[in-house]
């Protein structure tokens, strides 16, 4: 498919987990995805079939969980914005491994790729150039302590 599917932020919290249960256990089941999103299993049977209906898993009652090719790209590209958010919140602003997480968590489904291609560089940019975030957060430091 050509455009990113439109998809809920929850429904985009689903493929993102069924892909990172796939890559720990290489199968899902629905009550996998019931456990670790932390809800009933009636709330993923309906997940699922919306997915399914989207062509982005491959779903019937009782079997495991797959994600189609497309699901698979999709599921990609949540856990790619996940990680650009997490990582310049580490990395650049040394926010809280734990607080970063939670807050990429809600952030990761409206950030558009046009500020996630960028942040992704700035990411590596400051990675390979430490001595630029130093002089960074010196600055910071210096205008929090009103100078």
């Amino acid at each position: 498919m050509g455009g990113r599917v439109a998809l809920s932020a929850s429904l985009e919290s689903y493929l993102e987990a069924i892909s990172l249960i796939l890559a720990e256990k290489q199968a899902v089941r629905a009550k996998d995805i019931a456990q670790r999103l932390g809800v009933n299993n009636s709330s993923v049977t309906v997940a699922l079939r919306s997915l399914a209906g989207k062509g982005l898993v491959n779903y019937a009652p009782y079997d495991v969980i797959t994600l189609t090719a497309e699901g698979q790209r999709v599921s990609e590209d949540v856990i790619q914005r996940h990680k650009a958010l997490r990582d310049f919140f580490v990395k650049v602003l040394l926010i809280d491994e734990e607080l970063s997480d939670r807050a990429a968590c809600e952030m990761e489904h409206a950030l558009p790729r046009e500020i996630l291609v960028p942040l992704t560089e700035f990411v590596g940019f400051v990675e390979r150039c430490p001595q630029c975030l130093e002089e960074f957060h010196h600055e910071e430091s210096r205008k929090k302590a009103g100078r």
